[in-house]
């Protein structure tokens, strides 16, 4: 199966996406049944009590539910605010929320309260952003929000754009006018299916099949359930382990029957490169560990600049922290997605 196609599928009764990219499996999302909090969901919620020493306050969400505000000036104990959850928590803490808005859709995202319009960098022709920024104009005069044009704009239809705007104010406007005073869910996050088309868009996909069924008509199953094993096999004859432990995720990295002087250079390099998508497709994040191949001192630097530029073109912020006392590199990726269990 050659080109880019995104699938959306049911396992269980939860819906599920798969971004395919010339036959390999790139991406894959699949909601959970968990009445958690989830990432981009919105509530209104109720600040409780201070947490002094983590600089933060616990916040009511509803139904037994709550949330972590980092940012905490001015706020009192039974104060309405609204709130976005940013990612999810380890085991059963509370997620951490923010007081910034963001709705996001395929075309555009808008900021409430926080005014200004803003093109996508990756849109580099200068009379394709001239021509957003006059559609934005248009759409958003008078209005005390902000906008951002994302890079799925580039050369689109003008309607389109414009309905993705109306449709983001509609929803924008209307959760910032309740004023509910008890905590309550106020906008659901997006499902597996709504994320994939507004997310997947660089480059466009060439086809978007929503049908039930389409996983197994398209040999999807066999990648999905590759993802059930933490062995990831490399170029040549490397392979790694990529496996969640309770505090940490372990990165393991082999060179399998290569005996070669350069073998663990090769491997290392290849599981750099790797690793990004090895993550993402297992939904694994927090404090990672890279247990590298035999490395000299001297080949460190190139092995940092590889991993580096690899994860700036992953879709979840991760933060190379630097080498241990044994040679380990730790990684701090963000909990964007719920680890990956299949049935």
């Amino acid at each position: 199966m050659k080109g880019r196609q995104i699938l959306v599928d049911h396992i269980n009764g939860q819906e599920a996406a798969a971004l395919m990219v010339d036959g390999q499996l790139e991406d894959f999302l699949l909601d959970s049944d968990s009445t958690a909090p989830r990432p981009g969901a919105i509530y209104r919620a109720i600040a409780d009590r201070p947490l002094k020493g983590l600089h933060g306050v616990m916040l009511k969400l509803g139904n037994g539910q709550s949330g972590f505000l980092k940012e905490t000036r001015g706020i009192k104990p039974g104060e309405a605010l609204t709130v976005q959850v940013a990612s999810f928590a380890e085991g059963r803490k509370a997620p951490p929320v923010s007081t910034r808005l963001l709705f996001k859709s395929r075309f555009v995202i808008v900021t409430p309260e926080a005014p200004g319009i803003n093109v996508a960098r990756s849109i580099r022709d200068e009379e394709e952003r001239v021509r957003l920024l006059d559609l934005a104009h248009e759409a958003f005069e008078g209005t005390a929000h902000g906008l951002i044009l994302r890079s799925a704009c580039n050369g689109q239809p003008a309607e389109d754009i414009l309905d993705d705007i109306e449709k983001m104010l509609v929803i924008c406007n209307d959760i910032i006018a309740d004023t509910s005073p008890e905590p309550q869910l106020l906008l659901d996050p997006p499902s597996a299916g709504t994320k994939a088309w507004s997310e997947w868009t660089t480059p466009p996909p060439d086809d978007f099949i929503e049908t039930d069924g389409c996983f197994e008509s398209y040999d999807i199953w066999q990648h999905i359930e590759a993802l059930a094993s933490p062995r990831v096999i490399l170029e040549g004859a490397a392979y790694m382990y990529v496996e969640p432990t309770r505090a940490l995720v372990a990165v393991d990295i082999n060179t399998g029957a290569d005996f070669s002087p350069a073998a663990a250079l090769k491997a290392n390099i290849s599981a750099a490169r790797a690793l990004p998508r090895a993550l993402r497709l297992r939904g694994l994040g927090g404090q990672i560990t890279v247990d590298f191949a035999p490395l000299a001192k001297k080949d460190r630097r190139q092995i940092e600049q590889i991993i580096k530029a690899a994860f700036k073109k992953d879709s979840i912020e991760t933060m190379v922290s630097g080498w241990t006392p044994l040679g380990h590199l730790e990684l701090q990726r963000k909990r964007s997605r719920l680890p990956l269990v299949l049935p």
